[in-house]
């Protein structure tokens, strides 16, 4: 009746040629199908690295709904992709000892899909929704009173004969993740008791997530290899895990056997085009077309999209946070404009 899915529905971002981001924060399409980083995943709280404030924000929501025996109070986490939103809840379910329940928000289509997983959830259980800002109006409306009262409302029967029925619900916690928060009616995102965005990670945070990672998949890193892998995969430790196992595939095709070390990752990594600082050819082909072609800038969007033969959300989405966040891109009412830190970093890399 419901569809209950593991799947993520985001869309893969692509670069000019077709070709997925390695360095896109948002699950590829074999990450979708067979969600092989369940593997990697953290189990709990003490293994969950990096976003203190969120582990001990849940960390004591979580003791005292085990210690009254009640559900724990429903929880909105919103970031950017590949930050740990999905991880999280399944970490958050552990703690509680409970079954998680996954989904996405557009894989609930019809009423009945969000009618479904309500009714068959067992008390105190957890049901997770990624994207939750695109929820269909009519499944939102549904989870109002069945968020506050837990009870769901179902219209029977058609015109004059028609009535409402309530139907009871066990206590449950309701997980919502989404990229953009501000996308969430009002009614919905006040009826979250816990709210918290989640950061990108820092270096150190990064370093340790590879190196777990690497035990996990026995690959042997040495310090300056973990930390190289860190560098480049832009604060996300998705992009992370995608970037160890791209080293992995190098490192077995050439036979090395021997401890990893950072000149084998500068040169697996370099395959993909991944720079240090992160960039990919996507990335740079829009610094070098503002330094080269239009002198810094500013330039319109929509005059860089057609010069790149991308798509103008495409570039906003996608390509620019990063660029804008590491200071190598400005947004000005006149257009886009290439930092001195943006046109260093490409000489450097012009000099390689």
């Amino acid at each position: 009746m419901a569809i209950v899915s593991s799947n993520i529905d985001q869309s893969d971002s692509l670069s000019s040629k077709g070709k997925k981001r390695v360095v896109d924060g948002a699950p590829l399409a074999d990450e979708k199908r067979s969600f092989r980083e369940d593997g990697l995943r953290p189990k709990c709280l003490d293994d969950y690295i990096g976003q203190s404030a969120l582990k001990e924000v849940l960390g004591i929501a979580i003791q005292a709904a085990l210690g009254r025996g009640d559900a724990l109070d429903h929880v909105l986490l919103y970031g950017p992709p590949g930050l740990g939103k999905t991880t999280m809840a399944m970490v958050v379910a552990k703690e509680l000892g409970v079954k998680c329940r996954i989904t996405s928000a557009p894989a609930l289509e019809r009423p009945r899909d969000i009618v479904g997983l309500l009714v068959n959830l067992q008390p105190k259980e957890l049901l997770f929704v990624d994207e939750i800002h695109r929820l269909p109006r009519i499944a939102e409306e549904l989870l109002y009173p069945a968020m506050e009262d837990l009870r769901l409302d179902l219209t029977v029967g058609k015109g004059s004969s028609s009535r409402v029925r309530a139907l009871e619900l066990p206590p449950f916690t309701l997980v919502g993740a989404t990229t953009r928060a501000g996308a969430l009616s009002s009614p919905l995102r006040d009826r979250f008791g816990l709210i918290h965005r989640l950061d990108f990670y820092n270096l150190r945070e990064l370093q340790s997530i590879v190196r777990r990672a690497s035990e996990l998949l026995r690959l042997p890193l040495n310090d300056d290899a973990s930390i190289e892998i860190a560098r480049r995969c832009r604060g996300t430790p998705r992009v992370a895990n995608r970037l160890l196992r791209r080293v992995r595939d190098f490192a077995t095709v050439q036979g090395q056997k021997d401890v990893i070390d950072a000149s084998l990752v500068e040169e697996a990594l370099s395959l993909h085009c991944v720079d240090r600082r992160g960039l990919d050819a996507t990335d740079r082909r829009l610094l070098e077309l503002l330094m080269n072609s239009y002198g810094g800038g500013p330039v319109g969007l929509e005059t860089l999209a057609a010069a790149l033969g991308e798509d103008a959300s495409t570039l906003e989405s996608v390509v620019e946070p990063f660029l804008l966040q590491i200071g190598f891109l400005k947004r000005t009412p006149r257009g886009r404009v290439l930092t001195q830190v943006g046109k260093s970093h490409l000489q450097e890399q012009q000099k390689i």
